[in-house]
């Protein structure tokens, strides 16, 4: 049985792929078209007069967001109040906002919708103020490069969620595979799964997967294909570069894995709601699993990057960023929750100190996760990975039924040679 602590990891997993299908509503009424006026004013700290801001985030971030909240009003003048919105209905209320002009101080977004949010000119240009922080290139590039827009910045990191590879060291080490050592390549990965497969142990599978939800598979075999040196989409993210070499190496591997029957029984009908419950329960090997969830194991687990088919190593940098909106008169005292939200002590002593992974490179090496090397691996590989950025990224990956989802399920379940008319699908929606 899933336990209580399972349940709320898995729940939050399921936030994290999971993606509301309002992207179209919220054009429709957002209040202004282009980017708001630069908050050129700002000091370099923002302003702590004691002023009231308003805050709002997604549930899967609420833990993380608390945290942050309490430490804030703990030590600053100003105050900061959460509101905490469920998921599913996250997207339809920072549309019905921006529309009426009533958007809170300060909003996070899912990643994913960061690039649209921003071009519709939900969020504050707040480039001058992260220009000034003299530790910018140590903030996650993933995060920064999914807020610009024409050359200037919106967003900062919220809450970072990975993507690693994790194994069960106990199946490895009755398997003979070395508990210690990380798959390098992809082929090696898949070896391990089959070792684990051949243990031929009633319940256990070698990897698992959400062959039927395409959140997951962007956030799982989209860094394999980083790690080669190769990339999804062009750079303006209006064309697929998903039948390639590296690519076609990838759903090969799976496609034999899944008929040897080393993916667990399941993963062909999985939406995304239970796609790390196996791995949870002890059940299955190896498989791509996201870093936040590493605490609620209950079994010694190892971490590393995702690899490449060759070498390399890369994770999906998924999770919130966070930005000043359009609406908000208090810029100047959100930007004073931004800066000390990006400084050492809220890093450190907030989110590391709870086991995140924390949103600068510089910092990653920390008291806390010291503690624990593998929380400096995923601190580390966090530097070497990517956010995709696409206006209609949702459309083409994340929704039920996208051309991704066919072309995977086409490739890896059916073994059909379609890969490259599946591709031009994804791009004719993500050029639109």
């Amino acid at each position: 049985m899933i336990t209580t602590r399972r349940r709320a990891a898995l729940r939050a997993a399921t936030a994290l792929v999971t993606a509301g299908a309002l992207i179209g509503s919220l054009a429709a009424c957002a209040a202004s078209g282009g980017t708001p006026a630069p908050a050129e004013s700002i000091p370099a700290e923002g302003v702590d007069d004691g002023s009231t801001l308003t805050l709002w985030t997604r549930a899967p971030m609420e833990r993380q967001a608390k945290l942050l909240v309490e430490a804030y009003n703990e030590s600053h003048e100003n105050q900061v109040e959460l509101t905490v919105v469920p998921n599913d209905d996250y997207v339809a209320k920072v549309g019905a906002a921006a529309g009426s002009g009533g958007l809170p101080d300060l909003f996070a977004a899912d990643i994913v919708y960061v690039p649209n949010w921003v071009q519709q000119g939900l969020f504050t240009d707040i480039s001058a103020q992260i220009d000034g922080l003299d530790y910018k290139d140590s903030i996650n590039k993933g995060h920064l490069s999914a807020g610009t827009y024409d050359g200037s910045e919106h967003v900062l990191p919220f809450v970072l969620d990975l993507s690693m590879l994790m194994w069960n060291k106990e199946l490895f080490a009755e398997a003979g595979l070395d508990p210690e050592a990380a798959p390098e390549t992809l082929a090696e990965f898949a070896d391990a799964a089959k070792a684990i497969q051949d243990l031929g142990k009633d319940g256990v599978s070698g990897t698992s997967a959400g062959l039927n939800c395409g959140g997951c598979l962007v956030f799982t075999w989209f860094p394999t294909i980083w790690a080669s040196g190769d990339q999804v989409m062009n750079p303006e993210g209006t064309e697929s570069l998903l039948a390639g070499d590296t690519a076609q190496e990838v759903y090969s591997t799976w496609r034999d894995l899944y008929d040897s029957g080393a993916v667990a029984p399941g993963s062909a009908d999985e939406t995304g709601a239970t796609w790390v419950a196996g791995f949870q329960e002890g059940n299955v090997g190896i498989m791509p699993y996201p870093a936040t969830l590493l605490s609620s194991l209950e079994f010694d687990a190892g971490v590393a990057g995702l690899p490449g088919v060759d070498s390399g190593v890369s994770t999906f940098v998924g999770g919130d960023g966070i930005g000043i909106s359009k609406d908000s008169a208090l810029s100047a005292q959100a930007w004073n929750f931004l800066a000390w939200m990006m400084s050492e002590d809220a890093q450190v002593q907030v989110l590391a100190k709870d086991g995140n992974a924390v949103s600068r490179s510089d910092l990653a090496n920390n008291e806390y996760s010291a503690e624990d090397p593998r929380l400096v691996t995923i601190n580390e590989v966090a530097a070497e990975g990517d956010t995709p950025v696409a206006l209609h990224f949702q459309q083409a990956f994340n929704a039920p039924g996208s051309p991704w989802l066919t072309l995977v399920r086409n490739a890896v379940i059916e073994g059909a040679d379609t890969v490259e008319a599946d591709n031009e699908e994804i791009s004719a929606v993500l050029g639109q």
